[in-house]
């Protein structure tokens, strides 16, 4: 899910009124309130089961100087619709015309030949301009401003947020949320913001989660493999209520060594604030509960429980 500027405002909201220096997030996501976070001077440790994520986080979390130059640009952008013999990303073109995707397919390939954290910015500015593109359908097509790939690039490389040194050692991963949390010692705050429930019935991938991961994973033969490995995690696909409560039960037993815990629950009509604040009472007594409206924008309704030991 998207979030709207009025939703993480409600986050950060709340998280306001509570005392921490560090905060652990297990689903980072986009990760704009772990850069105002940031920008509080609190420590932030930004992981996502999500290679997208995780790079989205590289550069925007744990990287505090690194920019973009003219010379990275010419490394990245120059030659990048010339096709070679074929596709290294074939499943490109589920998304793109074949124009379009050579250009992406020669981005992610350009991309390796910088350091890290501009590798980082290049992939996730390359993210939000395949974002561009695919937010146009048939029917919206011609209103697509006519720039080409590059200048759109360029135009999401300047929405990005400028590089904060805030004097933390910031920390992105990409690993299994549970293991995550288990090794996140002299940390003040868990913030977990719940994922959507998956059912085994659902087919469906969000398409933008989608093209990005194929993108950055290099084709998308790799689907099967991870649901597997996230099998029996927050996470992963579920059966019933009961197993998707289960799974954050799960999860906060293991961060029980964690002082406090802000945790975001999105009420779409699988599981109720009282579902969740009943289970969460089960690992710790439940301080605060704030909840806020979003039904006339995105048709749900937001909550975020805190709790303290």
């Amino acid at each position: 899910m998207q979030f709207s500027n009025g939703w993480l405002g409600f986050e950060l909201g709340v998280l306001r009124r509570l005392k921490f220096t560090s905060v652990a997030l297990p689903f980072t996501g986009e990760g704009e309130i772990c850069v105002h976070l940031k920008n509080w001077k609190v420590r932030v440790a930004a992981n996502d089961p999500m290679l997208w994520s995780y790079t989205k986080a590289q550069a925007l979390v744990e990287n505090n100087t690194e920019k973009l130059n003219e010379d990275d640009l010419n490394t990245l952008l120059d030659d990048a619709y010339v096709p070679h013999d074929k596709l290294e990303n074939p499943a490109l073109l589920k998304w793109f015309n074949e124009t379009d995707a050579w250009w992406f397919d020669n981005l992610r390939f350009n991309a390796e030949r910088l350091e890290s954290y501009k590798r980082a910015l290049a992939l996730t500015a390359g993210m939000m301009t395949g974002d561009y593109v695919l937010s146009f359908n048939e029917q919206t097509r011609n209103m697509r401003e006519p720039f080409t790939l590059p200048d759109v690039f360029r135009r999401m490389l300047d929405c990005l947020p400028k590089p904060q040194d805030n004097g933390m050692r910031n920390k992105s991963t990409n690993q299994d949320v549970r293991n995550f949390v288990a090794e996140r010692h002299h940390t003040d705050m868990l913030f977990l913001r719940l994922p959507v429930p998956v059912t085994q019935t659902t087919t469906a991938r969000d398409p933008i989660v989608t093209w990005r991961e194929e993108w950055l994973r290099g084709g998308d033969d790799f689907w099967l493999d991870f649901e597997r490995s996230r099998g029996a995690r927050l996470g992963s696909r579920v059966q019933s209520k009961a197993q998707y409560l289960g799974f954050v039960e799960d999860l906060l037993r293991t961060a029980s060594h964690i002082p406090a815990w802000a945790i975001a629950h999105t009420e779409n009509g699988f599981i109720t604030s009282e579902e969740l604040v009943e289970k969460i009472g089960r690992v710790r007594k439940v301080s605060s509960i704030y909840s806020k409206d979003f039904s006339d924008m995105l048709g749900v309704r937001a909550s975020l429980i805190v709790s303290a030991s």
